[in-house]
């Protein structure tokens, strides 16, 4: 699988994903720093990326975006240690790999993963 990491996403994390045989690669890798959250989430869809973030705007700009790929995993730790983070996203790799690969936003907080397949269907 294709990653892009956000800023608020420690590179440790990126290392971590590499290790797993994963394409990965952290916002300060392309010296973009300073992007702005609609060009980030451009990258990881031209790029067929899932985005990790901690930051809620991406979730929100997806939805705006009428729910296109890619997917996103925003994580909600209390704790953002690079440990805690690879955790988290180990269990989703693990028990959620279809919906990743399909499209969807996925909420992750200590003891807890939601998402919600994208595009949204209306009512949602």
């Amino acid at each position: 699988m294709k990653f892009l990491a956000d800023m608020g996403i420690s590179p440790q994390a990126v290392s971590w994903l590499e290790e797993q045989d994963h394409d990965a690669v952290h916002l300060m890798e392309r010296g973009a720093e300073q992007a702005q959250d609609p060009d980030v989430l451009r990258w990881a869809r031209d790029e067929e990326r899932i985005l990790l973030a901690h930051d809620l705007d991406f979730s929100e700009l997806v939805a705006a975006s009428q729910g296109e790929l890619p997917s996103v995993i925003v994580f909600r730790l209390r704790n953002m240690t690079p440990n805690s983070v690879n955790q988290h996203l180990q269990r989703v790799l693990d028990r959620h790999r279809q919906p990743l690969e399909a499209g969807a936003i996925f909420s992750v907080r200590e003891g807890r993963i939601r998402w919600r397949s994208i595009p949204f269907q209306k009512g949602d």
